[in-house]
């Protein structure tokens, strides 16, 4: 309850005083240098890109047709990633979530391998596996004429590999966080399992897998090793901008600095977007 004076502007509360201030905690200096010094190893080199860009010549280096051609491929196929990423990676997090199975702690090791596997390996484990004498590879040439390595469908699987653990990861976790009581109430309902997930978890589990779709498709933008590897370089083929970039650099650095500053564009910006809508804030 609060008390008024005669214009009726509130002057306090009869049974509380005065109003609490919020309480701001002071923040440690052992722990705020060492935050500051991260801060400014991020942002640094970001920075120098800015700050080295050829901004007099940008307009002509960014014409050029080829790479137009490698920033439409590297979204393309970070999109396609991402969609592939969301079709096999959801129901693998509800497995690990939400089923008992032996050896569930070994298949998440797998599955989280490729976040600590370097690229380049990945690739080349994709290459035997996947190539034209790979383990699976000759039966997709031989039963079906598929063939994967340097092509652009190549690109989407070499970027599905890298980025699918991040969407498993983030989905999984909200799975955890969610109460399996409404999947169960739904099933005594008269629910299936299937339309339980459908039309309970899913809408409960959305946020965490838009945060994991936007992890991916981030990952998948920026895939190199396992791309170059598994796909190749070809100009408007399987040279996305990643290796657009490294191939500039060896031979025009202004053009390597200008391919940069785009993809570092379409990243802020994608991300940015999608953060505020689906993210949670902080």
């Amino acid at each position: 309850m609060t008390k008024t004076d005669e214009s009726g502007a509130v002057t306090g509360t009869l049974t509380g005083g005065p109003r609490r201030r919020r309480f701001r905690p002071a923040v440690p200096l052992p722990l705020l240098l060492p935050g500051a010094v991260a801060l400014a190893f991020l942002l640094l080199p970001l920075v120098a890109l800015l700050v080295r860009a050829p901004w007099s010549s940008l307009p002509s280096l960014l014409t050029d047709t080829q790479v137009w051609q490698a920033l439409r491929l590297s979204l393309i196929c970070a999109t396609a990633a991402t969609g592939v990423s969301l079709v096999l990676g959801v129901p693998l997090a509800w497995l690990l979530a939400r089923t008992k199975f032996p050896g569930r702690g070994f298949v998440r090791a797998l599955v989280t391998l490729p976040l600590v596997l370097p690229p380049v390996v990945g690739g080349v484990a994709l290459l035997l596996a996947l190539g034209r004498n790979g383990v699976a590879g000759q039966w997709l040439d031989a039963w079906f004429g598929i063939t994967l390595p340097f092509t652009t469908a190549g690109v989407v699987v070499a970027e599905s590999f890298v980025a699918m653990p991040f969407l498993v990861i983030s989905v999984e976790g909200t799975l955890r966080a969610a109460d399996p009581r409404y999947e169960e109430a739904a099933t005594t309902l008269g629910a299936s399992r299937f339309t339980a997930f459908r039309r309970v978890t899913l809408p409960l589990i959305a946020p965490g897998i838009a945060a994991g779709a936007v992890l991916a498709w981030a990952r998948a933008l920026g895939e190199f090793g396992a791309t170059i590897t598994f796909a190749g370089n070809f100009p408007g083929r399987t040279q996305t901008m990643p290796l657009a970039v490294y191939l500039a650099l060896q031979n025009d650095p202004d053009a390597a600095i200008a391919l940069s500053l785009v993809l570092l564009t379409v990243s802020i910006a994608v991300l940015a977007a999608l953060r505020d809508r689906w993210m949670t804030a902080s």
